[in-house]
């Protein structure tokens, strides 16, 4: 029905022999493949060994597509994290690292799956993301023109000699620029005129073309001039052809012809958004890697001692020494008993400062009032630090409070969060997103599994949505970026080096202004005795 064959079909079982490793080096090698569709419950090899896998799959020198449905969905293993990374990332953040990393594509849902295979198996991918839309009803095209831009491609925008060509073969009521609606009564003819001028556009990427049956529509010689035209370009051109009896001909022969075809536009724009993904993935971009001499000794160290003493959770007053070993700029500061002793820290390491409880029970500080920030006079250090342990005592009556940080207050600049989770058969799971109090609220993260490199960073900053922010949105300062793909690097070699780490949040870690690097604000990390061994850099 969906003029999709198959090569191979293969169910795994409970995996006692063969697994999904073995099935895709089969499938890479199989010459009657083309893209491969995976129905996932859990992996049985997961982690890095299977991202190497897969990734050599995807974009080596025979790159086959992957396709993949993960199921399971739930929340109910983040619930009992304790760290904003932990809360956030749960199992679906182990999956969408590993399809991420790997180079697989991950759909919502079977039909989806389907689709992005109709459209892989007409091998042809845009090398940009600039759509051309032709359409004979304007309220389809504009739903194709919504899910192009949700999708991640945007329209493409023609050249004067495209809109001459348009207008010279369109009747005046047509729209001549994208999408370009050639009017209900169109005939094959005026098909054939929009889309090859579209197709030849050398500001096109793609094309979109969709009928709908009206009285006078031609389904079947609509679809053989798309064909024509198709078989002739180098550009993908996928088809949305609406409707059942009145164009299950014309559907029929562009399936025959491996012009992928759907019901409804907006499918058809995901469609072209997935193959768009796909050629970027293919020949994306690879920088050089950064060389680090890190201070592993002292790290091991500070581990042992921590384990020793019974520490399972590092606020700043331990953790700040750990990150140090790894290049994190931290800020200069002290643990204060006292009022007094708080007001000479302050003189000593200068204001403004800011004050902070610690509490081994007292994890998200400001939720109990345990922060006061821009401290400028020893009266307001004195006052700050009597508020905070009062606060505090108030939040958690039996909470054990070895005293008030005092810790020189970071400049300004953009707020991230940095953030690790270790899972049992995968590893760590390394975040980045929007930091500080709103990381919860927005979730504007992306996850990766360690060990990453600087490619991998450099994709991870560049995924989330808020990423024009720190980019120099509307004339702001470009923040420095280049150090947070350092510290992303800097933080995989860290839980590399240190597997006992079991969750860690840097939030927020700001960033400055470009080439005047980062401050690390806050952190907490915890400790799991549970030994696990190290996976290969």
């Amino acid at each position: 029905d969906m003029g999709v064959g198959f090569s191979k079909f293969v169910s795994t079982g409970n995996k006692a022999d063969v697994d999904e490793l073995d099935l895709l080096r089969y499938l890479h090698r199989d010459k009657d493949t083309n893209v491969i569709m995976m129905y996932i419950e859990e992996l049985k090899r997961g982690g890095q060994e299977f991202i190497d896998v897969a990734r050599e799959i995807t974009s080596g020198k025979n790159p086959t597509p992957i396709l993949a449905i993960k199921s399971g969905k739930t929340k109910a293993g983040a619930a009992a994290a304790s760290s904003h990374t932990g809360s956030i990332a749960g199992s679906e953040g182990v999956y969408n690292a590993i399809f991420d990393e790997s180079g697989i594509i991950r759909v919502s849902s079977v039909n989806e799956l389907f689709d992005y295979a109709t459209a892989f198996t007409a091998k042809k991918f845009p090398r940009g993301k600039r759509i051309a839309i032709v359409t004979n009803a304007g309220g389809p095209g504009i739903v194709a023109t919504d899910m192009t831009e949700v999708s991640g491609l945007k329209l493409a925008k023609f050249s004067a000699e495209t809109t001459e060509a348009l207008a010279s073969h369109l009747p005046p009521t047509a729209n001549i620029h994208n999408p370009v609606d050639v009017i209900g009564d169109a005939d094959p003819d005026r098909y054939h005129h929009a889309l090859e001028s579209v197709v030849n556009d050398e500001n096109t990427d793609g094309a979109l073309v969709i009928l709908t049956p009206q009285s006078m529509t031609n389904a079947i010689k609509v679809a053989q001039v798309v064909s024509k035209i198709a078989k002739r370009t180098p550009k993908p051109v996928v088809c949305s052809f609406m409707g059942v009896v009145d164009v299950s001909e014309g559907v029929r022969h562009l399936q025959k012809n491996h012009i992928p075809v759907y019901k409804f536009p907006e499918n058809a724009a995901k469609a072209l958004a997935a193959l768009y993904r796909s050629e970027q993935w293919v020949h994306r971009q690879k920088l050089a890697q950064f060389k680090f001499s890190h201070n592993k000794k002292r790290a091991k160290e500070i581990m042992k001692k921590c384990l020793e003493d019974g520490i399972s959770y590092m606020g700043e007053l331990e953790g700040n020494e750990l990150l140090a070993c790894y290049g994190f700029p931290v800020l200069p500061s002290r643990l204060a008993e006292n009022a007094k002793q708080a007001c000479e820290t302050a003189e000593e390491i200068g204001y403004p400062v800011v004050l902070k409880i610690v509490s081994p029970q007292i994890i998200h500080k400001s939720d109990a009032g345990g922060v006061k920030v821009n401290l400028k006079t020893p009266q307001e250090v004195k006052s700050a630090f009597e508020d905070i342990v009062k606060n505090a005592k108030n939040y958690d009556p039996n909470a054990v409070i070895r005293g008030v940080l005092v810790q020189k207050m970071a400049p300004d600049g953009m707020e991230v969060i940095m953030g690790v989770k270790r899972y049992p058969g995968f590893g760590h799971l390394i975040m980045f997103g929007l930091g500080g109090i709103f990381v919860e609220l927005f979730k504007d993260v992306v996850f990766r599994l360690a060990p990453i490199g600087r490619n991998n960073a450099v994709r991870m900053i560049k995924s989330i949505h808020s990423f024009p922010m720190l980019d120099g949105f509307r004339g702001k300062p470009k923040c420095d970026i280049e150090i947070i793909q350092k510290l992303l690097v800097c933080l995989s070699d860290m839980v590399i080096d240190n597997p006992l780490i079991s969750e860690l949040d840097i939030n927020p870690l700001i960033v400055h202004e470009q080439g005047k690097g980062a401050t690390v604000a806050d952190l907490r990390i915890i400790i799991d005795p549970i030994e696990t061994k190290p996976q290969k850099k």
